[in-house]
């Protein structure tokens, strides 16, 4: 199968061309609840976490990015639903992580506090492989002296205990602040968000798929980031609007 290549067709094609055990890391945004109009675009969602499932490395990892809409004053659950689900196929749920829109937000109900989070669900086949956590974090304990009263012996005393400096930075939350990302789609995913997933959970060389390619962003991270890709995007027009900005691939935040 031709890698580095968005296929301008339903996914449910392209995986079909796919052997199983194929896929190190899955890195998407599906088109979920109808939030958003994808060119009349829906899709069958148990039908393609079975072939996700199918088609992932064992020790590989499918990202999900989704969230839920609100109907009178009720939100869908899709989210919970969709996770319970992956589970039932064989994945186990690595981390539920939160993607926070960092300046961005929109409101579900007048009702109740303003909405302004996704869930990453993060799911891997078997025992994960690869995981390359970040760290990032500012570590408050760097370069302080951190020996001091410790636990107590069996006869009762304290022990003084000489402990290693503190790093200078630790390991980054499982929330990510991310501002949402302009462009001709109706909804870009962040080139730091997918980035960030790319490099945590695959190496260079690996093949990372985006079954809902939209405009290109997991293959534009993963191209910038040494890695194979293969996409899948029904729509022409956003698979035009993805070759155009794989063309023109370069980091634009910090």
């Amino acid at each position: 199968m031709e890698l580095n290549k968005i296929h301008n067709e339903n996914c449910f094609d392209t995986m079909a061309k796919m052997k199983d055990n194929f896929i190190d890391l899955t890195v998407t945004s599906p088109p979920y609840d109808n939030l958003r109009k994808y060119k009349g675009y829906s899709f069958d969602f148990e039908s393609v976490a079975k072939e996700l499932y199918r088609t992932t490395k064992e020790g590989g990892v499918v990202v999900w990015n989704v969230s839920d809409s609100t109907d009178k004053g009720s939100e869908s659950g899709s989210s919970f639903k969709q996770a319970l689900f992956f589970m039932e196929c064989g994945f186990k749920l690595h981390d539920t992580m939160i993607w926070i829109k960092d300046g961005g937000g929109a409101v579900g109900s007048n009702k109740c506090y303003t909405q302004n989070f996704e869930y990453m669900f993060v799911f891997a086949k078997g025992t994960i492989n690869t995981f390359n956590l970040i760290y990032d974090k500012p570590n408050k304990s760097f370069g302080k002296d951190k020996s001091g009263v410790g636990r107590r012996t069996k006869e009762g005393e304290h022990k003084i205990e000489k402990r290693k400096p503190s790093k200078e930075f630790s390991r980054r939350n499982n929330y990510w602040y991310i501002a949402p990302q302009a462009g001709e789609h109706p909804a870009v995913f962040p080139d730091k968000l997918a980035r960030d997933h790319i490099l945590s959970w695959s190496n260079e060389g690996d093949l990372i798929y985006d079954p809902f390619m939209g405009s290109g962003t997991t293959a534009k991270m993963a191209k910038l980031n040494n890695r194979n890709y293969i996409g899948s995007e029904i729509s022409k027009e956003y698979c035009d609007i993805a070759e155009k900005r794989l063309d023109n691939a370069v980091i634009t935040y910090n």
